[in-house]
């Protein structure tokens, strides 16, 4: 008998497909039965979906992010949490480098502007010598810096602690934004980084800086972003992810100066290919009794 797989979230048709070779899916509601839930990574379990589900072992993760699923009542059940780390990070990486790109070069603002016949645009930033300034130090940061050095640029951290590497450690967030001319976001999300891009961190970078963010919308106060880039507080943003997905602000959608992307990070045929794979391991490693190789923590 096939066992039960709740679906969290919309997840990619090739990864659907693998699953309902081995398993019985389920969308609109988690049976009592159900042994995994399988979701992307802005997924939501908490404790009353948990309770619901008497027989679950594992939830199995299509990505890294796992801040929407209550730790404490997982660990208290004794439910494994498996992610796919490592196979997005380089594509991450490569997003949040074309978003800076795209900003400080008009990358598409330009390209509207010639489509719609017009050849005389304004003058982008040299990319060349910016200081980046980096916020988390992960595999997706390390990533983005190991980018950015070719630029020839300063690169500049902030992160829990200070990493064995080369790059200068600054210890708060609101100096590493007024010491850098673009801040990339690549932190964790959750209750502990929410809204900590405030009003005084944006006021730090200053009229001649980018923000990319590549992390999670929530990092980020919104409202307050969309002052500072309405007030030319700074010079302009690439984001690729937003508070309320996929409901994106109508300020931030009519902005020349904000380059945006529909969560994309991770969007790399070879990427998502490998990500599936490493789904279907992570179940089939843990209903075996093996080695899970995603497992969290």
């Amino acid at each position: 008998m096939p066992y039960d797989i709740f679906l969290a979230t919309a997840i990619p048709p090739a990864l659907e497909t693998l699953l309902a070779e081995r398993f019985t899916l389920h969308r609109d509601t988690a049976p009592p039965t159900t042994r995994a839930i399988v979701g992307g990574g802005m997924m939501t379990v908490d404790a009353a979906l948990l309770d619901r589900l008497p027989e679950l072992e594992i939830i199995a993760v299509h990505g890294v992010g796992h801040d929407g699923i209550d730790h404490d009542a997982v660990a208290a059940r004794g439910i494994r949490i498996a992610i796919t780390p490592d196979i997005l990070t380089e594509d991450v990486a490569d997003q949040a480098i074309a978003l800076w790109l795209a900003v400080d070069r008009r990358i598409a603002a330009n390209d509207r502007a010639v489509r719609m016949g017009n050849w005389t645009v304004p003058l982008g930033r040299r990319a060349s010598g910016r200081r980046i300034g980096i916020f988390g130090l992960g595999r997706i940061g390390q990533a983005i810096a190991r980018r950015a050095e070719p630029f020839g640029g300063e690169i500049l951290y902030t992160a829990r602690s200070q990493k064995d590497v080369a790059w200068r450690f600054v210890p708060d967030l609101t100096a590493l934004a007024a010491a850098c001319d673009v801040l990339f976001l690549a932190a964790p999300g959750g209750e502990e980084t929410r809204g900590v891009v405030d009003a005084q961190v944006l006021a730090q970078l200053g009229p001649d800086s980018v923000l990319v963010n590549i992390a999670r919308g929530s990092v980020v106060d919104e409202a307050a972003l969309i002052a500072a880039l309405e007030s030319h507080g700074i010079a302009g943003a690439g984001l690729d992810v937003f508070a309320d997905e996929p409901d994106v602000p109508y300020a931030l959608r009519r902005m020349n100066h904000v380059v945006l992307a529909p969560h994309q990070g991770s969007a790399t045929r070879e990427g998502r290919a490998a990500m599936a794979e490493m789904v279907m391991a992570n179940l089939d490693a843990h209903f075996a009794g093996r080695e899970v190789p995603g497992l969290l923590g």
